[in-house]
């Protein structure tokens, strides 16, 4: 059985209870940090130009759009939806492949439970899968594929986001494997776009074609079936160097969702470990942005190819910023939504430390380390050096922790009312009658009378 199909016969003939407790319940805080992320990015830029720009195109407005008020077709919706939750950079992240995965999958789910009834246990169930499939694509051409310069989040999410919208809609295994066709043939995304509003609008396709993957395999749009594994298949294609057996290895026993993180900043994960050390430095020691001479980091070599931006223009480029990360350590202790705007950007003390900070890839540094040392003016040295990065698999953010976040975020869309009653509701996806109900407590309260009946797809 090739890898295509035996990852379709997975999908469809998977079953809620044969996934462990763990799993499931880690899906939740998935789906819980991911609401928050879609939430927090309602109101931005990036957005509002993409729901302004692409509303003359949409069709029958059956779906909603996390956060806002405007509804769109579901398509539509699936790609708005991955717009709003990947703009800050603060959804969850596979530091084993460094996949974001849920954006993907939750954008095109979120988008057709809106206009779909269906259970929060399918929905959740969909979901695992949705993440299980992208995750061991992912794991397969890792990292020749992402060393090439794709954005490998945009290119294996759009398989998962057919799985999970195939599962709900009931694929055969043959609809299935021509929906992981549709999917290879349309993966896309560069790792270029890092920095600009089209680095969100990836993963917003993805979840958009994924969705439209699975609807045409279930009226029997053919496709070729060996999209992953054939000799110009996605693997071949996308990668100098693959392994498919890890597309397989353990499916249905080990699941790719206990190896998920997330994100106490919101910005590139291999930075984290940089704003970690710094902002402890921040704590302990209180040095002053006119104190600093020179700060000196050692990080891993993929930081710099990832993160080496030091003329910063506009705050998303702050995001891919190993100066920036520093700078904000050490002058506000903290990396938060605040710190990756214009105005931090601008930012006269951040400005300065930025610009007395250099980094050099060392071999020897983990991507989850950072070594940093910061010469002060009285000719003081002040050392740190960070083993494991908040957030990172070793110190992972509770539930406690998600909550906070999740509030920090969704008070720019939503009244303090409105998201409290979300966070419940969301911590208890599972015992839902109709996830969809989640989706439809995102829309501001003073446009309620604008919610209309669903239709299906």
């Amino acid at each position: 059985m090739s890898a295509t199909e035996a990852l379709a016969e997975y999908v469809t003939h998977s079953t809620l209870d044969a996934i462990p407790r763990d799993v499931r319940d880690e899906a939740k805080r998935a789906i819980f940090n991911y609401l928050g992320c879609a939430l927090g990015g309602a109101v931005e830029p990036a957005l509002n130009v993409a729901i302004k720009t692409l509303a003359p195109f949409s069709g029958n407005a059956t779906a909603c759009v996390l956060g806002r008020v405007e509804r769109f077709d579901a398509l539509h919706a699936a790609l708005l939806n991955g717009i709003g939750s990947h703009v800050h950079e603060y959804d969850d992240t596979l530091p084993k492949n460094y996949i974001h995965p849920s954006v993907p999958v939750a954008s095109a789910l979120f988008a057709y439970a809106s206009a779909n009834p269906i259970s929060g246990r399918d929905f959740v169930h969909a979901f695992i899968l949705g993440f299980e499939v992208e995750s061991r694509i992912g794991n397969a051409v890792y990292p020749a594929h992402y060393a090439a310069g794709w954005h490998i989040t945009s290119t294996t999410g759009v398989f998962g986001a057919a799985a999970a919208v195939g599962k709900l809609l009931g694929l055969s295994t043959k609809q299935m494997v021509w929906a992981f066709g549709l999917a290879a043939t349309q993966a896309a995304g560069l790792r270029e776009m890092f920095g600009s509003m089209a680095k969100s609008f990836q993963p917003g396709r993805a979840a958009q074609n994924g969705y439209t993957a699975a609807l045409l395999g279930q009226a029997d749009f053919t496709a070729g079936e060996r999209g992953l594994e054939g000799p110009r298949g996605f693997a071949a294609v996308t990668a100098a160097q693959y392994d498919l057996g890890k597309i397989t290895a353990g499916l249905g026993k080990d699941f790719e969702r206990r190896d998920n993180a997330y994100k106490p900043y919101a910005c590139g994960l291999v930075v984290h470990p940089t704003i970690d050390g710094c902002s402890q430095l921040h704590r302990e020691h209180h040095p002053s942005p006119d104190s600093i001479a020179g700060v000196r980091l050692r990080v891993a070599p993929l930081v710099l190819d990832l993160c080496n931006k030091s003329t910063l223009k506009r705050a998303l480029e702050s995001k891919y910023s190993i100066y920036h990360a520093a700078a904000i350590g050490l002058v506000r202790g903290k990396g938060g939504l605040q710190e990756f705007t214009d105005a931090a950007v601008a930012d006269p003390e951040l400005e300065r430390v930025r610009a007395v900070t250099t980094a050099v890839g060392d071999e020897t540094i983990s991507e989850d380390q950072v070594h940093i040392e910061v010469v002060l003016r009285n000719g003081q040295t002040l050392s740190k050096f960070v083993e494991q990065s908040l957030g990172n698999l070793h110190r992972p953010l509770s539930n406690e922790q998600l909550t906070e976040k999740f509030v920090d975020q969704a008070v720019l869309a939503l009244p303090r009312s409105q998201v409290d009653a979300i966070v419940d509701q969301c911590w208890h996806v599972d015992s839902l009658s109709d996830a969809g109900d989640l989706a439809r407590a995102t829309v501001p309260r003073a446009t309620s009378a604008l919610r209309s009946g669903r239709t299906t797809h």
